[in-house]
């Protein structure tokens, strides 16, 4: 009988390293990104939103916590939450402990699948081998999704699933369309098809999960500005090679930051944490975004003007 061939203990050793820099450092590691978005008419003043998505808060991560709450001395105009913001039946108070600071800027919400439904232990190589779309085979949410929403509504942030609605964001008269999650077949983009107001400032469509179709509809219809989450940026990324997977319909190139759609601006949070049962992240650190919304030069629409 052939023996196993015996593992390094450098390379063992390699490999506990890792996952403890993944769980411990990398994952607690949270990010301020910042960028330039070209979407207004010349002579209209910036306005700066800050986009959150992502965080599957549980109720003791305190670092988590801590950082966002710092989020409140940006004093964004707009703040954009685009959903899987908790992970435990009891983690609505530690959120909004954590939104605190921001609750009195002007806000807007949509959930993502995991503010209804909980998360459940499975093989973490299946993640890699396909998007989880589908595996949620409960009837029924068991997540505190209404207390969730109701606790930001009640701060005055719009709950922008499957509407719309007009908002004032600093100077901007702001046209907004929002879907529920396409990743549990709850968007329902039918419910407001049609032409964003083309007398408004700006339009912003807001989503979960970054569906090129849903993504096409929004930038046919006249959105300028798209907001999503989902992707967590890869979470496990390849140094110099970038996510490995979505685990949805976008591509790789786009699985985070700002880039193009069509006509319209993308930006794809990667978001503030992890399911509670792959708490690692790899060469993709969690983040919240300011985007600062500038005038477009006059014949440029390229994302080169974005820093």
């Amino acid at each position: 009988m052939r023996k196993a061939a015996a593992v390094p203990l450098s390379l063992l050793g390699a490999g506990v390293a890792g996952l403890a820099y993944a769980s411990v450092v990398e994952r607690n590691a949270f990010r301020l990104r910042r960028f330039d978005v070209p979407v207004l008419e010349p002579g209209q003043r910036p306005v700066r939103i800050l986009h959150l998505s992502d965080l599957h808060l549980t109720p003791r991560r305190r670092l988590l916590i801590e950082w966002v709450r710092s989020l409140g001395d940006l004093r964004p105009d707009l703040v954009v939450n685009t959903g899987d913001s908790i992970a435990h039946p009891e983690a609505v108070p530690a959120l909004l402990h954590a939104l605190e600071p921001l609750l009195s800027r002007p806000g807007l919400f949509v959930y993502g699948s995991n503010d209804l439904y909980s998360p459940r232990p499975k093989n973490p190589a299946r993640y890699l081998l396909r998007p989880s779309k589908g595996d949620n085979s409960r009837r029924s949410p068991d997540l505190p999704w209404e207390e969730l929403g109701a606790g930001m509504a009640a701060a005055g942030w719009l709950d922008m699933n499957n509407t719309t609605a007009r908002v004032k964001v600093g100077d901007l008269d702001v046209a907004v369309g929002g879907i529920h999650d396409s990743h549990i077949d709850r968007d329902r983009y039918d419910l407001i098809a049609g032409p964003a107001p083309a007398d408004a400032d700006l339009r912003l469509g807001v989503m979960h999960s970054p569906e090129p179709r849903n993504m096409t509809h929004f930038a046919a219809d006249g959105y300028q500005l798209l907001l999503a989450g989902h992707t967590h940026g890869g979470q496990l990324c390849v140094p110099f090679y970038g996510a490995l997977v979505t685990n949805c319909g976008i591509d790789r190139a786009r699985v985070k930051g700002l880039s193009r759609h069509d006509s319209a601006y993308l930006h794809v949070s990667a978001g503030l944490g992890t399911s509670p049962y792959s708490p690692v992240r790899f060469a993709c650190f969690p983040e919240a975004s300011l985007l600062t919304l500038v005038p477009r030069r006059r014949g440029v629409t390229s994302t080169h003007e974005v820093r």
